[in-house]
């Protein structure tokens, strides 16, 4: 399974990757996940979190 946020579920897109000479190939954009404690539900758990949504405030993350 790929990795995903959990919390927007922003995944791997597929473009293309165009050189000098216009030759074509496919490749991925993988989004910026971290792995954090974060509460959920009252409970710590660690997630994949994108960091758009780290950013955004979306998680409140868990003090150690």
């Amino acid at each position: 399974m790929s990795k995903s946020c959990e919390i927007c579920g922003k995944t791997v897109k597929i473009g293309r990757q165009i050189s000098h000479s216009h030759r074509v190939s496919s490749r991925k954009f993988k989004p910026n996940l971290q792995k954090v404690r974060a509460i959920v539900d009252g409970k710590v758990k660690r997630i994949w979190v994108c960091t758009k949504c780290l950013k955004a405030g979306k998680v409140l993350k868990a003090v150690k």
